[in-house]
C-alpha cells in the first residue's frame, strides 16, 4: 500500500492532467482523438495502446461461452470463433471507432466473460463506405519472398442495414526452423551421430469473411461467414557426416480448410430488458502427412523409412439464448442456456520400412453433446465497490466408436465471483475466485507425429476427463498520469485431472505416448503489467508497455512418481513494446522485444526441452497522408545463432527416478535474416 501511495503522489506531481473521464459506473472512456498518432490505423492498434490492458483473443475450446476474449464490439462479442478476435479488430479502421471504454472489475449491463478487465469498442453510427487495401512482402535472405494482399470494405445501406467484407491472401515463413545442426550422443560410448540440417517452413493461406446486419421484428439480425484455407509445408534434409555419410529426407505437409456461419438476433423489450439468440456452425477438415526417408540404408546398416498420415473432419453446432435485465444503474442480471453438438472423425495410418504399424485410437469417431445453463449478475452496492458474479452448470455426453468404443457423462458446476474496490479514483483492488473447467481438446483424441526428431508418433486418447481448477486471483491497479498505469496480479490454481502425457500399449505390444490424466497439481502466477505514456515527463510521443509473468507448477510424474512442472508451461514470459510518434515527420518508430523462453515436455521415455532465444524487432511507419501508410519491420534483426534449441533425453524403456538417458539428441536452428514492408491505402 505504501508503494501505491508513493506512485500516486509521484504521478500527481509529474502530471496534474486528468486521466480520460471515468464515469461513476467505473468505465474509463478513451475517445478516438486519444489515439490520434501516426502509427494508429485500426481498432487493434488502438486496443494495444490502452493502459492496463493486454489483448486476450480467447481460448480455443468448444462452445461459445468459454471461448471469450477480452474485447467487445458495441457491447457484444463477435459471433465468431474461427475468425480470430485480433483479425476482426484489424479490419476495423480507426475512422469507424468513436471511442473505447475500458471496464475494470465489472459494471452493470456488461458481461465480463470471466475477465477482470474488458475493452468495449464503440463504433460510429454512420453509413459511409470505408475500405482498405494492403500489400505486404517479407523477404527472407534464403531467397524466399512472402507476399500478402488484403482487401476490406464496410458500409451502410438504407433502412439501418450494414455490410462488411474482406478477402486476404498471404504467405509467411516459419521462424522456428532454418539451417541448423543435429547431434545425437550415446551413453554407451558409440561415436555421435552428427548432421547438418537444411530446413525451411512456409505457410500459405486464403481467407474470406463477410457480415450483414439489418433491423428485424423490433430488433437487429446479423449473419456472418468465414472461410479459411491454409497450406503448411516443412521439408528438411539432414546430411550426416558421422559416424558415416548418410542422407535423410523429411517432408511434413498440413492442409486445413475451415468454414464458419453464424447468426445473432438481439431485441430490446422496454428500456431495461434485452434478448439475444445466437446460432453458430463451424467445420474443419485437416490432412497431415509426414514422411521420412533414408537415402543410404546400406551405409548405416538400417532402414528408417516412415510414413504417417492423418485425415480428420470435425464440426460444431451451437445454439445459445440469453435474457438480460437491468435493475437501474446498480444491478443487472442475465440468464441463458447454450447447447453444443461436436463431432470428430479421424483416420490414421502409419508404416515403418513399408510395413503397417498398428496405432491405438487410429480410427475413431467421437461425438460430444454438451448443455450449459448460466446466470450472471453485476452489482454496484456503493460507488467504489463492484461485484461481478456468475454460476454455470455444464453437462456433457461423450461417445466414441471405431478403435475406441466408450460412452460417458460428465457434469460440473462452475461458480465465479469478482470483487473490485476503488478506495481512490486512481487505485483499484480486484479479487476473483472461480472454478474453471477446461474443454477437452479434440486434438488430444487423435494421433500426431514428429518424425524429424526422436519423439516420433503420439497416439490419441478419447477417454480423457477435462482438467479442472479452483482459481484464486488478486490484482491491484495504480493509474499514474494520463495514459499510464501499473498492475500487479497473483493467481493460484488448484488443479484436478491434469491433462499431460503417459504411455499406451498397441495390440502388437509396442508402446506409444498419449495424452492422459495424471492426477492433481498446482500452478501459481505472478504478473506485472506496466504502461507508460511519457508525454507528462517531457518525452513527447513516447509509449512504453511491458508485461512480465512468472509461473510455478507442480504435478506428479506418472513415470518417475516424482514431482515436476507441467509439460509445455513456460516458467517466464515477458515483452517490452516501445513506440515513438513523430508528428512533424508524419511517422512513428519503435521496437518489440520478446523474452527467451523455455518449455519442457515429459513423456514416458523422453524428456524434450525447447529453448528459443529472445529477439528484437524494430519498425518504422510513415503516413504521408491520412489515408496512406508505409510500414517497415526487421524481424529477428539480432539474428541469434542457434535461435531454437530442441534437446531430447532418450531413455531405454520407461523413465524411472534413477534412470539415466541412453542418448541425447540436440537439434539447433538459426533462422535467416528477413525484412517486411507493407503498403496500406484507406478509402472513404
Amino acid at each position: 500500500m505504501l508503494l501505491l501511495t508513493l506512485l500516486a503522489q509521484a504521478a500527481a506531481v509529474a502530471a496534474p492532467a486528468a486521466q480520460p473521464a471515468t464515469p461513476p459506473q467505473g468505465v474509463a472512456s478513451y475517445p478516438a482523438s486519444y489515439f490520434a498518432s501516426s502509427s494508429t490505423n485500426t481498432a487493434r492498434d488502438m486496443v494495444e495502446r490502452l493502459p492496463d490492458f493486454t489483448l486476450d483473443t480467447g481460448a480455443s475450446v468448444r462452445g461459445f461461452e468459454g471461448a471469450a476474449g477480452n474485447v467487445l464490439i458495441n457491447g457484444q462479442r463477435p459471433t465468431s470463433k474461427t475468425d480470430a478476435l485480433d483479425a476482426i479488430l484489424q479490419r476495423i479502421p480507426i475512422g469507424k471507432v468513436e471511442r473505447i471504454d475500458l471496464i475494470r472489475g465489472g459494471a452493470p449491463g456488461i458481461d465480463m466473460q470471466g475477465k477482470t478487465v474488458i475493452a468495449n469498442v464503440i463504433l460510429k453510427k454512420d453509413s459511409s463506405v470505408r475500405g482498405v487495401f494492403a500489400l505486404a512482402d517479407q523477404h527472407v535472405n534464403d531467397g524466399r519472398n512472402m507476399t500478402g494482399v488484403r482487401l476490406e470494405g464496410s458500409g451502410g445501406l438504407a433502412g439501418g442495414r450494414s455490410w462488411e467484407g474482406s478477402a486476404r491472401y498471404g504467405m509467411g515463413p516459419d521462424d522456428g526452423v532454418g539451417p541448423g545442426r543435429n547431434v545425437t550422443r550415446f551413453a554407451d560410448g558409440r561415436p555421435p551421430q552428427i548432421a547438418s540440417i537444411r530446413s525451411k517452413g512456409t505457410d500459405m493461406l486464403w481467407q474470406f469473411a463477410g457480415a450483414f446486419e439489418t433491423p428485424l421484428a423490433g430488433g437487429r439480425f446479423r449473419v456472418n461467414g468465414f472461410e479459411n484455407l491454409e497450406k503448411f509445408k516443412e521439408p528438411e534434409q539432414d546430411d550426416f557426416s558421422s559416424p558415416a555419410f548418410d542422407l535423410q529426407d523429411f517432408d511434413y505437409k498440413q492442409v486445413t480448410h475451415d468454414t464458419e456461419a453464424g447468426a445473432r438476433y438481439t431485441r430490446p423489450f422496454g428500456a431495461s430488458t434485452d434478448l439475444e439468440a445466437i446460432a453458430l456452425r463451424t467445420t474443419r477438415h485437416r490432412t497431415t502427412r509426414s514422411v521420412s526417408h533414408d537415402a543410404f540404408p546400406a551405409v548405416t546398416g538400417s532402414d528408417h523409412d516412415e510414413d504417417f498420415f492423418n485425415d480428420r473432419d470435425s464440426s460444431e453446432l451451437i445454439f445459445r439464448g440469453v435474457l438480460k435485465h437491468r435493475f437501474g444503474d446498480k444491478l443487472s442480471l442475465e440468464a441463458g442456456v447454450e447447447n453444443a453438438d461436436n463431432k470428430l472423425e479421424s483416420k490414421t495410418r502409419f508404416s515403418a520400412n513399408g510395413a503397417p504399424v498398428p496405432l491405438p485410437a487410429a480410427n475413431v469417431q467421437v461425438e460430444e453433446k454438451r448443455t450449459e445453463a448460466f446466470v450472471k449478475g453485476a452489482w454496484r452496492p456503493a460507488p467504489d465497490w463492484t461485484v461481478d458474479m456468475g454460476l454455470r452448470y455444464e453437462t456433457s455426453d461423450i461417445s466414441s466408436q471405431g478403435d475406441v468404443a466408450l460412452g460417458k457423462s460428465l457434469s460440473f458446476a462452475k461458480p465465479r465471483i469478482t470483487v473490485a474496490w476503488a478506495p481512490q479514483p486512481a487505485t483499484q483492488f480486484r479479487a476473483r475466485v472461480e472454478r474453471e473447467v477446461s474443454q477437452l481438446d479434440f486434438n488430444d483424441f487423435v494421433a500426431s507425429s514428429s518424425l524429424t526428431n526422436a519423439t516420433g508418433v503420439t497416439t490419441g486418447n478419447p477417454n480423457l476427463n477435462p482438467q479442472q481448477a479452483w482459481v484464486v486471483e488478486g490484482e491491484v491497479e495504480q493509474r499514474l498520469w494520463t495514459g499510464s498505469s501499473i498492475v500487479l496480479a497473483a493467481r493460484h490454481y488448484k488443479l484436478t485431472d491434469v491433462v499431460d502425457r503417459g504411455p499406451v500399449f498397441a495390440p502388437n505390444g509396442a508402446v506409444f505416448d498419449q495424452p492422459t490424466n495424471i492426477g492433481d497439481g498446482t500452478k501459481d502466477e505472478l504478473q506485472a503489467t506496466v504502461t507508460l505514456r511519457m508525454d507528462a515527463l517531457g518525452w513527447k510521443g513516447a509509449l512504453i508497455k511491458g508485461d512480465f509473468t512468472k509461473r510455478w507448477s507442480e504435478v506428479t510424474d506418472p513415470a518417475t512418481h516424482q514431482k515436476r512442472e507441467i509439460s509445455k508451461l513456460h516458467p517466464v514470459d515477458w515483452t517490452i513494446n516501445f513506440s515513438q510518434d513523430l508528428p512533424a515527420q508524419h511517422a512513428s518508430v519503435g521496437f518489440d522485444l520478446y523474452n527467451p523462453w523455455r518449455e519442457t515436455s515429459y513423456r514416458f521415455n523422453f524428456v524434450e526441452t525447447v529453448k528459443v532465444q529472445g529477439y528484437f524487432k524494430p519498425f518504422a511507419e510513415w503516413k504521408p497522408r491520412r489515408d496512406i501508410s508505409l510500414r517497415v519491420e526487421l524481424p529477428l534483426i539480432n539474428h541469434p545463432k542457434d535461435r531454437l534449441k530442441d534437446q531430447i533425453l532418450i531413455f531405454d524403456g520407461s523413465r524411472t527416478a534413477t534412470a539415466l538417458p541412453s542418448a541425447i539428441q540436440t537439434r539447433t536452428f538459426t533462422f535467416p535474416y528477413s525484412w517486411y514492408i507493407r503498403f496500406r491505402k484507406e478509402f472513404g
